[in-house]
């Protein structure tokens, strides 16, 4: 029984670091340090791997749970099996890992939606910029980072993409400057690379 709780106990700690990368920019934004947001996104290549060791070994703990058990008569009193061995409690475990691994996927709810602000800044000192960004692993990152820059006063529009590790941002020159832009992207502890104005 002791096995099926280390079993248990791998499962539920594999599933939270196969998403800590994209946990973190959500955990930062909540908490107010936006510059832990990369703390673990060097986990990233390794998630696939979290992820099958999760499903392996989650497996093999309802396979220990649910396959029959020999009967064998004992003159000695039953043993009462504590919560953390029931079905109930590797059910919720589950539960748990799934919704810990599907993460990435849902992360962008916990981000609130951005105003428009277009009509306020003046069209003749709009400027577009392309920042090349490292440290960017899933559609959290992205989130993070275009919160963080539509904070700023004379942001007309920012679109991030992790795939590309770019960042377009369109910004009212009069309101905002181009290293207040780069500063805000930094801050969330990703790194600006290069910014190249279009």
């Amino acid at each position: 029984m002791k096995n099926n709780s280390s079993l248990i106990g791998a499962g539920l700690l594999t599933a939270i670091a196969s998403s800590l990368c994209c946990i973190t920019p959500v955990l930062a934004l909540i908490s107010g340090t936006t510059g832990m947001a990369s703390s673990f996104s060097w986990l990233e290549p390794l998630r696939p791997y979290l992820i099958g060791f999760t499903v392996l070994v989650l497996a093999f703990a309802w396979y220990q749970k649910l396959k029959p058990k020999l009967e064998i008569t004992c003159q000695c009193e039953d043993e009462q099996t504590s919560f953390l061995q029931t079905k109930t409690f590797l059910g919720i475990v589950t539960v748990f890992a799934i919704v810990m691994t599907l993460f990435p996927y849902y992360s962008t709810a916990f981000y609130p939606e951005h105003k428009d602000v277009k009509t306020t800044l003046k069209k003749e000192n709009i400027l577009l910029i392309e920042v090349d960004i490292e440290g960017m692993t899933c559609t959290s990152c992205e989130e993070h980072i275009t919160h963080s820059i539509y904070e700023l006063n004379g942001i007309s529009d920012a679109k991030t993409s992790y795939e590309n590790g770019k960042a377009f941002v369109s910004y009212d020159s009069s309101l905002v400057s181009l290293e207040r832009i780069k500063q805000a992207i930094n801050n969330t502890g990703y790194s600006v690379k290069n910014i190249i104005k279009k």
